[in-house]
């Protein structure tokens, strides 16, 4: 796609907007009710939808497939995540009405470390072609290494401060308790941070790691930075609501690292395959088409079955 300045601008300022909307939804801490976050979820959904559909009539059906497909992925890639952001809520003792806004902080910083992603992605892509080997071979090893995390109950694991959250918090000092959404406070004459500062900045750096396998990822579907940037901030946009209303329903997707994985390692092959031809050799390419269909297919393959086996792992325990 040949997008215009005018155009990159508009889509971030919409986008803008919108992050404004739901940060001013909710400025005020409370507790998440189920049907605020299911109707929110629609909300955002409904939005990748219709901004799809409007690709699909002012650039035709390929652009349009390459974001629907890249969207899919990205979000089933951060529904995964979410279980990490369970981790992080645990481990810093998050309280209820607070956490919405953290999320809300690590959504922000997340869209702006992708967007720097997502630049020196498609300058190296159009610098060096054989980066798609390398980006190949990295999701073909991520998706080995997710279904070994599977086996070993990953998910089951306490979240690790990082050693850069570790220095931060050596540096700065860190208060003994939360000051409501304050970040900074001024404890016995020394400004420290708070508890509240602390996991924004523990969600935001995660997100580092998660967009080394997202942003190959999404690369392995299209080339295209303006479809890679919007499918990333339409996925990520709709995350916080999304932790709050399926939260009670992580646990029972006890598949999806494996279907994960599935999709990693078919991206990846395409990646190679992509790879192979860009360097002249004869060999098939996966069409978008193909891609966006086997990637719905293995998600709802993957949720039926984690489904079955948590019916039947609550079937035994009863």
């Amino acid at each position: 796609m040949n997008v215009t300045l005018t155009g990159w601008v508009l889509s971030v300022a919409v986008l803008c907007v919108l992050v404004a909307i739901d940060f001013f939804i909710g400025r005020k801490p409370h507790e998440v009710s189920v049907k605020e976050a299911g109707v929110w979820s629609a909300v955002w959904v409904a939005l990748a939808l219709v901004f799809g559909v409007g690709l699909w009539a002012v650039a035709g059906s390929a652009p349009a497939g390459e974001f629907f497909a890249g969207y899919i992925t990205e979000k089933s890639l951060s529904v995964d995540n979410l279980f990490v952001f369970v981790l992080i809520m645990a481990k810093f003792a998050v309280p209820t009405q607070y956490q919405q806004r953290v999320l809300m902080v690590g959504v922000i910083m997340a869209l702006v470390l992708r967007a720097g992603f997502i630049a020196a992605g498609a300058a190296i892509i159009s610098t060096f072609s054989w980066v798609f080997y390398i980006f190949g071979a990295f999701l073909i090893w991520t998706a080995f290494k997710l279904v070994q995390d599977a086996r070993k109950g990953g998910h089951d694991e306490e979240y690790e401060e990082n050693k850069l959250l570790k220095t931060v918090e050596r540096r700065f000092g860190v208060a003994d308790r939360y000051h409501g959404t304050k970040l900074w406070i001024e404890e016995n004459g020394k400004r420290v941070m708070t508890p509240m500062l602390v996991v924004m900045l523990a969600i935001g750096s995660t997100d580092v790691l998660f967009a080394l396998d997202s942003i190959p990822a999404i690369y392995g579907l299209t080339q295209d930075p303006y479809i890679v940037f919007t499918a990333n901030a339409f996925a990520l946009m709709g995350l916080r609501q999304l932790y709050f209303l399926i939260g009670g329903l992580l646990k029972r997707l006890v598949h999806l690292s494996y279907g994960l994985s599935i999709i990693l390692g078919f991206i990846g092959v395409k990646l190679v395959l992509h790879a192979l031809h860009e360097s002249g050799v004869h060999v098939p390419e996966i069409g978008i088409p193909f891609s966006l269909g086997f990637i719905v297919l293995v998600l709802a393959v993957t949720t039926v079955t984690s489904l079955r086996a948590s019916r039947k792992q609550d079937a035994d325990a009863a």
